[in-house]
């Protein structure tokens, strides 16, 4: 009999702003962002995939919704203030309570990243249609898999370093462009009972999320963001397990 693979529940976040506002962004991603990296997710037979944007009642990011989630991805850049506090701090509470979290590109600046951070998570960066070349620094990590030595990028955005983050606790990817910087692009943290990705190739206006080893790489993240344990992340008043006293 065959046996039935429980399947990694997923949503693709997206704010949607340039989508809406900027024909080129259009040009590149007519399904907007979320729907080339759904449609990247939704290749795996594990992987049970949802998009959900800002304009969404709760952002689509409802109790109920990330009770639902194993891996929630997360693409931001114009609009981090227009996500509301309460659904940011309800996104925070999931990750610590073990729901995996993948930030992806300008996603360094959204609050739920700032807070699970604790720093600024600022860096430097530049628009000039540069060559990126990103080396897979840990090949045997999960998220590495399959990748080989480098990923080749014609056209991106620079992020360069300084990078306002606590030590990553794996730096999987590094970075050089064309103009000389250098950049942790594939970082790891864990946070509570939860894993943190944050990949930073993925500029609006290039076609990055088509890039066959990029796509290959978020899929692997979903895998091992997903959550090893779901549990409340508190600080509980407990009975003595012993007895106490004479």
């Amino acid at each position: 009999m065959r046996q039935m693979v429980e399947r990694i529940r997923v949503i693709v976040w997206n704010e949607g702003r340039h989508e809406q506002r900027n024909a080129a962004v259009r040009a590149v991603y007519p399904e907007g962002i979320h729907g080339a990296i759904a449609a990247a997710l939704r290749e795996q037979t594990d992987l049970a995939v949802r998009t959900a944007t800002l304009d969404a009642p709760e952002h689509g990011l409802t109790e109920e919704a990330l009770r639902e989630t194993d891996a929630l991805l997360w693409w931001g850049h114009i609009a981090h203030e227009e996500v509301r506090e309460e659904v940011a701090e309800r996104v925070v509470r999931h990750v610590l309570e073990g729901m995996g979290l993948i930030v992806l590109h300008s996603g360094h600046l959204s609050k739920v990243f700032r807070r699970l951070m604790g720093t600024s998570c600022t860096l430097k960066w530049r628009e000039a249609d540069e060559r990126e070349r990103i080396w897979n620094v840990e090949p045997g990590h999960p998220v590495a898999a399959g990748i080989g030595e480098t990923i080749e990028l014609e056209r991106t955005e620079m992020y360069g370093e300084r990078f306002d983050v606590p030590p990553p606790e794996r730096v999987v990817f590094i970075s050089w462009y064309e103009g000389g910087e250098v950049f942790r692009s594939g970082c790891t943290w864990e946070r509570g009972y939860g894993r943190v990705f944050y990949l930073a190739p993925g500029h609006e206006t290039y076609p990055i999320y088509y890039q066959p080893q990029i796509r290959r790489v978020l899929v692997n993240a979903v895998r091992w963001v997903r959550p090893r344990v779901r549990r409340e992340h508190a600080c509980r008043n407990v009975p003595p397990l012993e007895k106490l006293g004479g």
